[in-house]
């Protein structure tokens, strides 16, 4: 039996982030996913492999390695694949670039979200963070709000005025307090562990979607903020007791484990309730929406042929 093999520019060929938000609706109708995270380490060296299960949908393995010295070399510093396994008996089905996966589950778990939290008429979009993410975070949110008006900021300017080059009619913002209060919706890829967006710069009806903490030393938001919001999540199982930005306000005391409404398994109650309340999502990834995202991604090529 072939395996079929699906590479970064031809399998982006043939996607579409509605498309994909359709089958992230389409796999939290499933069975909740069976999921497990493996490292090991050789400094300054790292392999991650995160793997999911989900009964109807299959399996997946993605496996990263993460080799700093590698830039100094000419090499990627990241490199890994996505191993898709057929639902039915095991079998392997696709071996899927590692970076296609992980562009298209980041910003889509966070435009999926979006489209459930943010008001439809939001027309200003300000993007904190001009890296990759924050890239794949303009084509995105885009093919949701085709009107928007997109500004981004950044600690260094030259990158956002590089990332605007890129992308047809971003404006860059030197005030990142003024840029958030004008925006409808502020959606964050930093790597930031002191939080840069304050509480008390919000507006109501807004949304806020935080991408960049992973670790639990890291958030993006301050008190104020998750005070302030409507807070949700994609799946308490790997956001909760993980990140910073949800893990050290419930530390603390900050807000109690009620103050998380919903994830993606919450249907009902993962929806903006009202025009001028603010709603704060986390986008903590995990290898469920991985599986999710390279299903989708196959079936899109599989399509195709």
């Amino acid at each position: 039996m072939s395996i079929t093999i699906i590479p970064f520019d031809e399998g982006e060929a043939h996607l579409d982030w509605l498309a994909l938000c359709d089958a992230f609706e389409a796999g939290h109708t499933l069975p909740r996913a069976e999921i497990a995270d493996t490292f090991l380490y050789r400094d300054p060296d790292t392999m991650l492999n995160r793997a999911a299960w989900i009964d109807g949908l299959g399996m997946a393995v993605k496996t990263a390695t993460i080799f700093p010295g590698n830039p100094g070399r000419g090499a990627p510093m990241v490199n890994g694949a996505v191993n898709l396994y057929d639902d039915a008996g095991g079998t392997l089905s696709a071996l899927v670039d590692f970076h296609l996966v992980t562009k298209w589950k980041t910003a889509g778990d966070s435009l999926y979200a979006a489209r459930k939290l943010a008001r439809p008429d939001s027309r200003n979009i300000l993007i904190v963070g001009a890296g990759t993410v924050g890239r794949s975070l303009f084509e995105a949110y885009s093919a949701a709000f085709p009107d928007a008006r997109f500004t981004v900021w950044n600690r260094t300017r030259a990158n956002a005025e590089a990332m605007a080059a890129d992308c047809p009619g971003l404006q860059v913002a030197d005030d990142l307090e003024a840029a958030v209060r004008a925006a409808d919706i502020v959606t964050s890829a930093t790597m930031s562990t002191d939080p840069i967006l304050k509480g008390d710069w919000l507006q109501p009806g807004q949304h806020i979607d935080l991408i960049g903490a992973y670790r639990p030393d890291m958030r993006e938001a301050d008190d104020t903020a998750i005070s302030r919001a409507r807070v949700f999540v994609d799946s308490f199982n790997t956001t909760v007791g993980h990140i910073g930005e949800i893990k050290i306000p419930l530390e603390t005391g900050t807000i109690t484990r009620d103050a998380l409404i919903a994830d993606y398994y919450q249907p009902q109650a993962f929806q903006r309730r009202s025009e001028d309340e603010i709603t704060l999502f986390k986008n903590g990834g995990g290898a469920h929406l991985d599986l999710m995202t390279s299903r989708y991604i196959l079936d899109a090529w599989q399509g195709s042929q």
